[in-house]
């Protein structure tokens, strides 16, 4: 993997240069937020992160902390060389829509079965996201699901020019 000159991590932050691939998962206690429509979508201090050298934080959420009423299966599935097969969901409340705007691995591969029951967020598509009161901003590129906060620095995957990385 070709790396970009990566920014240094200040105090307090970490580099995505740093992480390693393939990927590792961390339970997090970091208040996790997600809101659509006026409405919390997710509220977790139970989450989990995936961390991926080039990419920021994957928030995977426990279903107990969504609201999985306002969820539906949607169509669209993809593959992970490290989780397995994800299936998509949609939000729906009222009358808004966000397609595809979550997704799930129902069964995970071995060494990421932590996350069976979890929900992952697009922050692009929901109205805010966060992480510990801070609001999270969507990695680069609309394909990846990382979420970029101040204490996260790259460059990040996703971007133009990126795909090689």
């Amino acid at each position: 993997m070709t790396r970009p000159n990566a920014i240094q991590p200040g105090q307090g932050q970490e580099s995505v240069w740093d992480y390693p691939r393939p990927p590792h998962l961390e339970p997090t206690s970091r208040r996790v937020v997600v809101r659509f429509a006026g409405i919390t979508i997710a509220d977790s201090r139970r989450a989990h992160r995936v961390l991926e050298t080039s990419h920021p934080p994957t928030y995977y959420i426990p279903w107990d902390d969504v609201r999985m009423d306002l969820l539906t299966s949607g169509c669209r599935t993809s593959w992970c060389e490290w989780k397995g097969r994800a299936e998509y969901l949609t939000v729906r409340v009222g009358d808004r829509t966000a397609e595809d705007a979550a997704w799930r691995y129902p069964e995970p591969r071995s060494d990421f079965a932590p996350i069976a029951g979890h929900i992952a967020f697009y922050c692009a598509a929901m109205d805010r996201c966060t992480v510990d009161g801070e609001v999270a901003r969507p990695q680069p590129g609309g394909f990846y699901g990382g979420w970029v906060t101040d204490d996260v620095v790259g460059p990040f995957k996703g971007g133009p020019g990126t795909s090689g990385w």
